[in-house]
């Protein structure tokens, strides 16, 4: 499964909280310095790569006199608004000294959510990289109240992976990679090697815990990798403390866990409606409707809806469910919801339409 990643095509690195934090909350210099060291490096080979950060919150806690990570918003978004400024400015010397430029990328869900914002987001990271500029990318926490939040920065790194075209996400990490079951509970757990973003091995392993300072968990990983897969990109989740954990893995290298991806990526717009496009209700279709979308590539008819929860507009995000409660697929709905209730087991020429186009429907496959 492992390949190497072709020179000339852009990487996304993500280094987590607990990579980058020391126990009592501090920046870590040795973490980070271990992450900047392996971009820079990337730049080096012919690799323009993208670093997903985080660490604001934890970097703002000892500058507050705080322990923990606080569990209210508002204090989140103080400790976010000191720590990304001194995250920043630490990256930017240690950046500088290896001679690169680095700039901030803040997003929020909104900013993905909205098409024309999302494509200025790709032109604007596209344009960092092609200008030698090191895009260090972060939730903007700041503003982001629980509505607007991506959720964590895996996920946001898969996002990212898939607006500039990166041949390889690299997912470091306070664990060798992933594993069959919790080492640390279980003395059989296995380092998995290599899996498909398919495999029902990953389901099982995704009941990962947060760390103290962090947001993240096996779980995300598991779910970042499945949506980087989706854009034809691989993943491999590797250990933060080794030094040339990404090196490694571009060059195809066996480290960590490899995630074999979908054999060729949605299209743009595909992608963004399947992970940009936030979900705002859900449609249930019965068992030929399944069988039409899954096998055929039909869009999705009235006929073979059965039911229709929550309140939404013309072109929002659903998902789609079986009979049997799997999520079947997102798409954009042709009609507002009440109009699509009224339209259950209608023919199509009675209710003016489908429910949704096959141009604005991703069909997910069975894991």
């Amino acid at each position: 499964m492992r390949r190497a990643v072709k020179v000339g095509a852009p990487v996304v690195v993500k280094v987590g909280t607990s990579s980058l934090v020391q126990a009592d909350g501090n920046l870590d210099p040795e973490g980070a310095a271990r992450a900047v060291a392996q971009v820079a490096s990337l730049w080096e080979q012919g690799h323009p790569t993208v670093l997903v950060s985080s660490g604001a919150v934890a970097a703002g806690l000892p500058a507050l006199g705080l322990t923990e990570r606080p569990r209210d918003v508002p204090m989140l978004q103080v400790a976010a608004a000191v720590g990304q400024g001194r995250l920043m400015a630490w990256y930017m010397r240690e950046f500088s000294e290896l001679g690169l430029v680095a700039g901030q990328v803040l997003l929020t869900k909104d900013v993905l959510a909205n098409r024309p914002q999302y494509v200025h987001a790709r032109k604007a990271l596209e344009q960092m990289l092609a200008a030698g500029v090191v895009p260090i990318v972060n939730e903007n926490d700041t503003v982001a109240v629980e509505e607007l939040k991506i959720g964590d920065n895996d996920r946001l790194a898969a996002v990212v992976s898939h607006l500039v075209g990166a041949g390889m996400l690299v997912l470091l990490t306070d664990t060798a990679g992933l594993y069959s079951g919790d080492p640390r509970l279980d003395d059989t757990a296995e380092l998995l090697s290599a899996v498909r973003y398919t495999d029902q091995i990953l389901d099982d392993v995704m009941q990962g815990k947060s760390g103290r300072f962090g947001s993240g968990g096996v779980g995300t990983k598991v779910a970042a990798a499945r949506m980087a897969a989706w854009s034809g990109v691989p993943t491999v989740i590797a250990p933060a403390a080794n030094p040339e954990a990404a090196l490694k893995a571009i060059a195809g290298i066996d480290i960590g866990t490899w995630v074999e991806p979908h054999h060729s990526g949605l299209s743009a717009r595909k992608l963004w409606i399947a992970f940009g496009q936030p979900s705002e209700g859900s449609v249930h279709i019965d068992a030929g409707a399944v069988y039409a979308l899954a096998e055929r590539g039909k869009s999705l008819l009235p006929a073979g809806v059965t039911r229709v929860e929550g309140s939404f507009g013309s072109w929002a995000g659903v998902e789609v469910f079986g009979p049997d409660g799997k999520m079947v697929g997102k798409g954009l709905s042709a009609m507002p919801a009440d109009n699509l209730r009224d339209a259950i087991g209608q023919h199509t020429s009675d209710v003016g339409g489908e429910a949704i186009h096959r141009d604005d429907l991703v069909v997910f496959p069975d894991p």
